[in-house]
């Protein structure tokens, strides 16, 4: 799907591997109960889960949702690698994790809505056959790449 001048917003509507997050308020929080809830492959209220995660972090994310606490949050979470894309292509990271772990947790930022949004496939996101998590770069047969 091209995005021919379409928002992030909408794209993340658009497209089926993105999971919206309709949350007004806290939308990083609930991303990332989202993002860990479908990596464990568990159903949970978000809410709750979310309240606690506030209280046990100390995070305040009323005024603010950005590396500051991305990096709070990565400190709590140091068994996920923690990924936010600004765009759809894999050069647009804006924040990335420094932990070493198999499980990503990849999220989508809205610049204009300051919105967060669950990228559920990174590969279909970036309409490539293949994405290297070492690099992350994106190219069309893995047997061809090199980092």
């Amino acid at each position: 799907m091209k995005r021919r001048g379409r928002t992030l917003t909408t794209m993340a509507y658009l497209k089926r591997s993105i999971v919206e997050v309709r949350a007004e308020q806290n939308c990083l929080a609930h991303s990332l109960v989202i993002a860990i809830a479908r990596l464990n492959r568990k159903g949970i209220m978000i809410r709750p889960v979310v309240h606690q995660l506030s209280q046990t972090t100390g995070i305040d994310l009323k005024n603010s949702d950005g590396i500051p606490e991305l990096t709070r949050f990565q400190e709590h979470f140091h068994e996920y690698k923690i990924m936010v894309y600004s765009g759809l292509n894999c050069g647009s990271i804006m924040y990335q994790g420094h932990v070493e772990s198999e499980k990503r947790i990849n999220l989508l930022f809205d610049e204009l809505t300051r919105h967060y949004h669950v990228i559920g496939n990174l590969k279909a996101v970036v309409a490539k056959r293949y994405v290297c998590e070492g690099c992350n770069k994106d190219c069309e047969y893995g047997v061809v790449h090199t980092c």
